[in-house]
Order: C-alpha cells, then sequence, then structure tokens
C-alpha cells in the first residue's frame, strides 16, 4: 500500500512538474509582469548568488533582469515526504537548459523550484538559479 501511494505520488510530482515549468518559463520570458503570482508571499528566490524573498521583492528582481529566451534540456521532479513539510503536498523540481538573454549567447543554467499546493494553484516556496559558468 505505501509503495503504491509513493508511485502515485511520484507520478502525480511528474505531472505537475511538466505543466508547472511549462508555466513558468512561458511567464519569465513572455509575461514577466505576472511572475510574483507563482510565488508564496513569503517565497525565496537565489538567482545566481543574489537573494530576496517576498513575492513583491521577487517580482522587483525578475523585472530588472535582461529579456530571456530559455529552452529546458532535463526536468525531474520528486515528491517531499510528508513528515519534512507536516503534511503540505510539495515537490522538489529540477531542471537544467540554456538561456539566452537578449542578444547574447545562450548559457547553460540549472534550476531548482520547491512548490507547494495552496487552494488549486501551485506556489514557488523557493527558487535556486544558477547559470553554468565553466571553471576557469
Amino acid at each position: 500500500m505505501v509503495e503504491f501511494k509513493l508511485k502515485n505520488e511520484i507520478s502525480q510530482a511528474c505531472r505537475t512538474a511538466e505543466d508547472f515549468t511549462k508555466l513558468y518559463y512561458e511567464s519569465i520570458d513572455k509575461r514577466r509582469h505576472l511572475m510574483s503570482k507563482l510565488y508564496l508571499d513569503t517565497g525565496i528566490l537565489v538567482w545566481n548568488g543574489n537573494g530576496t524573498s517576498g513575492n513583491d521583492q521577487i517580482q522587483k528582481f525578475l523585472m530588472e533582469l535582461p529579456t530571456t529566451d530559455h529552452t529546458l534540456n532535463t526536468l525531474d521532479a520528486q515528491p517531499i515526504i510528508d513528515s519534512a513539510v507536516a503534511g503540505q503536498l510539495t515537490f522538489l523540481i529540477q531542471v537544467s537548459g540554456n538561456v539566452k538573454f537578449q542578444d547574447k549567447q545562450p548559457k547553460s543554467f540549472q534550476q531548482n523550484f520547491m512548490i507547494t499546493a495552496q487552494g488549486d494553484k501551485w506556489k514557488i516556496v523557493s527558487d535556486c538559479f544558477r547559470l553554468q559558468e565553466p571553471i576557469s
């Protein structure tokens, strides 16, 4: 029974990750002015080592970034065990891909989201974005 529940949660995490990341990257690339709606009021963003919290501050930070075009290469998701999140439905999503800033060459990136159910919507609890720069 526990194994069946876990398989269902993993399947739900994968479906949710596909839908959520599609919405997230379409929004950041084309409708950035709406990004605050994707974060909890107390959400946290760490973008290449720059941290901010609260959906209004995150919105302000993201609006100051140059325009982007994201392409995803990998996507993985897993449920967070109930005891770690007090039974709140929560998933960890890991993404890698390429991002093109304005007219510059594409760069590799990776991003991790922790999202949680809030009513019938998914909200970002924590978001960590990192460009993958070669080690010199």
